[in-house]
C-alpha cells in the first residue's frame, strides 16, 4: 500500500512543464554536463559519460528538444528530464525535482 501511495505523491511533478522550460536550456546543460562534447548542426555529440566510450558521436543529443541516444548501446531517452537522469544514473523524478530547483519552476511538496 506504501508503494502506491509514494507513486501518487510523485506524480504531483509536471513533468511536461519542467521539460518545456528546461528545453530551451539544452545547449548551456549539455555545454556543462558533457564538456567533452561539440555542436554537429541541431546535435550534441558527445562522449557517453556512464561508459568508457572513446568514440565522440556515439552519444548525440538533439539540441531542440533533448532528446538522446547512445548509438553503441542502444540507450536513449525522449527529453531533457531523461536525459539529466542517465547522465547522473538517478531516477527522472529525482532529475526533474533537480531541474525544477534550478531552473526555478515552482513545484508542490
Amino acid at each position: 500500500m506504501r508503494r502506491i501511495a509514494n507513486r501518487t505523491r510523485k506524480s504531483n511533478i509536471d513533468f511536461p512543464t519542467i521539460n518545456s522550460v528546461a528545453t530551451p536550456h539544452i545547449p548551456g546543460l549539455v555545454r556543462v554536463w558533457l564538456p567533452n562534447g561539440r555542436r554537429h548542426g541541431h546535435e550534441w555529440i558527445a562522449l557517453n559519460p556512464r561508459r568508457h566510450d572513446r568514440h565522440l558521436g556515439s552519444f548525440s543529443v538533439n539540441l531542440n528538444n533533448g532528446r538522446w541516444a547512445d548509438f553503441a548501446t542502444g540507450e536513449r531517452g525522449g527529453d531533457v528530464i531523461s536525459l539529466a537522469a542517465f547522465i547522473f544514473g538517478i531516477s527522472q523524478t529525482k532529475a526533474a525535482r533537480a531541474l525544477a530547483d534550478a531552473l526555478h519552476v515552482w513545484r508542490p511538496a
